[in-house]
């Protein structure tokens, strides 16, 4: 059997007032009935219309792209830092990264371009890692909800913040939160219509101020009724020293 590969240039549909940018695609074919092969010295077969009749092998326009390795030239918030490599899809590496200019193909002058970012120390207006601006937008707008026994007395612990925010979808080991400057204990009603916040410490760089509410629940008991949208609405400071403090965070809502 003959193998044959066509190169046909298709042209994008035209869209008035916008341009349109050519592609190139390519078609593997095969001719159904092979052509009679010449012989030295003889003459050169004529070729009949059965001859130029192809069967499609591969349309490469339909063919999975396979994936591009790039090189961020510059931090990005959520991906990475100067000098990362990433291997990205195509369509997204270009769209993504190569066109708004975050990012450049990870040829080997690009590499070596690249490579002593890689090992420069971290500076001090620089993050310790590419998503904590993210975590610290998220933790800053969250209303931590503390739930905490309205039967049995406690005070309240870093362990019980770090069970609060698991709860919220936040990991947060104990000996990163930093606790109000004085201790709260309960029951007390008085803390339904207050709130006060905690500090947590992100790579033990970073520091995150955490609004947070205090609820009482206990077992068997007559619960109390379920403030809807609580995190929209403003309260009280419980802590005089955190008002200022507290009047700067934002609600979800905003």
């Amino acid at each position: 059997m003959f193998g044959l590969r066509a190169s046909v240039r298709k042209s994008a549909i035209i869209v008035p007032t916008m341009f349109s940018q050519q592609t190139r695609n390519t078609f593997i074919l095969r001719r159904r009935w092979p052509p009679p092969l010449h012989k030295k010295g003889g003459k050169v077969p004529k070729m009949k219309g059965r001859h130029f009749v192809y069967d499609l092998v591969e349309d490469t326009s339909v063919k999975k792209k396979p994936d591009i390795r790039i090189v961020l030239n510059q931090f990005v918030e959520g991906v990475g830092t100067t000098g990362d490599v990433l291997t990205l899809h195509l369509n997204k590496a270009y769209e993504n990264f190569i066109l708004p200019g975050l990012a450049v193909y990870a040829n080997p002058e690009n590499l070596e371009k690249y490579k002593t970012y890689e090992k420069r120390p971290l500076e001090e207006n620089t993050h310790s890692s590419p998503f904590v601006k993210r975590t610290m937008d998220c933790l800053h707008r969250l209303v931590l909800r503390v739930t905490m026994s309205n039967s049995e007395p406690w005070t309240l612990q870093p362990w019980h913040l770090k069970a609060s925010f698991r709860k919220s979808g936040f990991v947060v080991p104990e000996s990163a939160i930093e606790m109000p400057p004085v201790q709260i204990k309960g029951p007390d009603p008085n803390l339904l219509d207050k709130e006060f916040y905690v500090t947590v410490t992100i790579n033990k760089k970073e520091k995150v101020h955490v609004r947070c509410r205090i609820y009482h629940w206990a077992a068997g008991q007559e619960q109390l009724p379920f403030e809807e949208s609580y995190w929209k609405k403003p309260k009280q400071p419980l802590i005089p020293e955190q008002a200022e403090v507290l009047q700067k965070f934002p609600y979800q809502n905003e």
